[in-house]
């Protein structure tokens, strides 16, 4: 019987994996369709079957892979009613949180999202898609955990990371990536304002571009 520390060795192994293939996922080094083999993945890993085969799981849950008896799993391609639905929702849900932190922002919220942004900034200006797209994670995250309910929190990170495979046509784009970086700041200039109205909006039409960009990108692969 394995004992506490191989167990939590194995949990943690298997966050780091589901973490690097998420990753993969959303900047499209793993497309829709693809199928995720386990014997490369441990080897890409270098872990024991197990393991991946617990990360696949994880994923599935996550709403990123789908795995079918007999056939082994592949990066879900989300339609494009389930994608529309999931950002009716995240409008919902993220324009009720920014309703509800208290304003003006805190000298504290404003240095850590400060902070956060200038990386995300500068990931940006250098084309580093993966560091922009961990620095975009921690600054949504810390924007929304900020409204003082941990569940609604819960629930926005649930929901976006629901879509993640749907960010991989704009995870790479800088003309994207500049626009997200720029209303990341207008952001912090609200809460630093007390300015609710703007920031609502701001929340709002963040999400835009994204779920845009996708629906663009589906019409185009049905007609050809």
């Amino acid at each position: 019987m394995p004992d506490k520390g191989t167990q939590q060795n194995s949990a943690e192994r298997v966050r780091s994996i589901v973490a690097a293939l998420e990753e993969q996922i959303v900047l499209g080094w793993l497309m829709p369709r693809e199928r995720l083999l386990e014997e490369k993945l441990t080897q890409q890993f270098d872990c024991k079957k197990h393991v991946v085969r617990e990360a696949i799981f994880e994923l599935e849950r996550m709403g990123l892979v789908d795995r079918t008896p007999n056939k082994g799993a592949t990066v879900r391609l989300l339609s494009a009613e389930g994608v529309r639905q999931v950002y009716v929702v995240r409008e919902m849900l993220e324009t009720l949180a920014a309703e509800q932190i208290p304003l003006p922002a805190s000298v504290s919220l404003l240095a850590e999202l400060t902070r956060i942004q200038s990386g995300h900034a500068t990931a940006v200006d250098t084309t580093d898609a993966r560091a922009a797209f961990h620095a975009n994670l921690s600054f949504h995250n810390t924007l929304f955990e900020a409204c003082g309910n941990p569940y609604l929190a819960e629930l926005i990170r649930a929901a976006a990371q629901k879509v993640h495979g749907a960010r991989f046509f704009t995870a790479g784009s800088q003309p994207h990536l500049k626009r997200a970086r720029d209303e990341h700041w207008a952001m912090i200039e609200a809460l630093r304002l007390g300015d609710r109205v703007s920031l609502v909006a701001l929340c709002r039409n963040h999400l835009g571009p994204s779920l845009v960009a996708y629906l663009s990108a589906i019409q185009t692969r049905s007609r050809e």
